[in-house]
């Protein structure tokens, strides 16, 4: 083979090095120009509620727990109808005796050192035991249901959890523009009584209250940013999201609301018996525990079962070699055992006595769920009322305000009122046209909760 000159060497290293530097050079570029794009997406981000939601369901700790326990249900099921299956094991024995024993192959005793082997293939199979393993598949399949209902329920919670928290957010949103508004307004009343007041055709008392006004409205716009800030956060947290200052959220048609809620208490509550996870989850518990007190019972009665084996030994007193032992020596058959229970410590009565227990307990538990639930919704429909109440109120009350700041305002550009009632009269209004908001929002959060109590949470479109 032919030697590289140094210089060639020289060149050829140089090359190398040379191209995996830029290559290096190459990946790292790659590298910050997606943290960069990731870091701009994420920055850019605009959250529609469902994708909210769909976040916090996939992230939220308690989802996550509720469906671990969901699989653990679903496991203990499968088990149970496993359990009808037949049981097959195998057992190897060896033993090292010495003195005088019996040889296991003759049963003859013999004083000498005895090496014996057993090895055994056996099967068996539950024919009939009251009903107890089929009473147990019914049981866990029903809690294996109630699990399904448990996880719904905790995800219908994060919805409207989640919704609650969307909705206040945009209600903070819609709050610091219309401070911003009102900011902007006394602006301009500030810089026309502020060359009212150079002109001396103001008192100084009106030009400091008009000035205060401003300054107040001013607060009103960082303490609603602050607002703001902490409702993005705690929607955020509610996510399980990072905090950003930038992450913006879609805005719903808000504006537009319904009339009032087309169903009465009564409807929505018997609706809730029908669809209502929570419900389902207690009447599933009912039925599984029913299962339970019947398995339990099955105990009374006798156990049948079917089995076969198969078998061989080896022993060091037979001349034969060990694989011809274990040829000839082997033997097989079936097997039918009945067990019959007639004293086992009263375990089977107590054990049925403690599954009446759970019955009656799950039974209590189904009727305080619907006791409860019953109370509720007839507090989320008061609180619906309220709020569609309120929302009109103070609708009307921005009107009637609004004119009155209108009138007001001329009659103190034409000096007919001071300074202080016009500024009362702007305070009105502004207080109305935040409370409105506050309603608007919070008529409409009523209204999703009276839609989970009915098991139809939708999202806004």
């Amino acid at each position: 083979m032919e030697r590289l000159s140094p210089r060639a060497s020289s060149e050829i290293k140089y090359k190398y090095y040379t191209t995996m530097f830029f290559r290096k050079i190459a990946l790292i570029l790659l590298l910050l120009t997606l943290i960069v794009s990731a870091k701009a997406q994420q920055a850019d981000s605009v959250y529609t509620l469902q994708q909210c939601i769909d976040l916090a369901i996939k992230n939220n700790l308690d989802v996550k727990k509720s469906g671990t326990q969901l699989e653990r249900a679903k496991v203990n099921s499968r088990q149970a109808r496993e359990n009808l299956l037949p049981n097959l094991n195998g057992n190897i024995y060896e033993s090292i005796s010495n003195g005088r024993s019996q040889d296991p192959t003759t049963y003859n005793y013999v004083t000498q050192r005895i090496t014996y082997g057993q090895y055994n293939l056996s099967t068996n199979v539950t024919l009939f035991n009251g009903m107890n393993l089929i009473n147990i598949i019914k049981q866990n399949s029903l809690l294996y249901q109630a699990g399904k209902m448990d996880f719904q329920q905790i995800k219908d919670i994060t919805t409207i959890n989640i919704t609650a928290l969307y909705l206040q957010e945009l209600s903070s949103e819609d709050q610091l523009n219309q401070a911003n508004l009102q900011f902007d307004a006394s602006k301009v009343n500030v810089d026309r009584v502020t060359a009212l007041n150079n002109a001396g055709s103001i008192t100084p008392t009106d030009y400091l209250n008009i000035k205060g006004t401003h300054d107040n409205d001013a607060l009103a716009v960082v303490n609603a940013k602050n607002a703001v800030i902490t409702a993005k956060l705690n929607l955020l947290e509610a996510m399980n999201v990072p905090f950003s200052t930038t992450v913006k959220f879609a805005r719903l048609t808000a504006d537009q609301l319904p009339a009032n809620y087309d169903q009465g208490p009564d409807q929505i509550y018997s609706s809730a018996l029908s669809n209502l996870a929570v419900v389902k989850a207690a009447d599933l518990r009912v039925k599984a525990a029913e299962k339970e007190v019947s398995a339990a019972k099955g105990k009374y009665y006798p156990n049948i079962s079917l089995g076969a084996g198969i078998g061989t030994n080896f022993s060091n007193t037979n001349p034969a070699s060990f694989t011809s032992q274990f040829r000839n020596n082997y033997s097989y058959g079936p097997s039918l055992q009945v067990q019959i229970p007639i004293l086992n410590w009263f375990q089977t009565r107590n054990n049925v006595a403690k599954a009446k227990i759970d019955l009656e307990d799950a039974k209590n538990a189904s009727d305080g769920t619907q006791v409860q639930l019953k109370q509720q919704i007839a507090q989320a429909y008061s609180n619906m009322t309220t709020a569609y109440d309120r929302y009109h109120v103070l609708l009307q009350q921005v009107e009637t305000y609004k004119e009155s700041y209108r009138v007001t305002q001329a009659k103190f550009e034409n000096g007919v009122v001071t300074a202080d009632i016009f500024v009362l009269s702007k305070q009105n209004l502004d207080a109305a046209n935040i409370n409105l908001i506050s309603a608007r929002y919070d008529y409409i959060t009523r209204i999703k909760i009276l839609d989970y109590y009915q098991g139809k949470l939708s999202s806004f479109k």
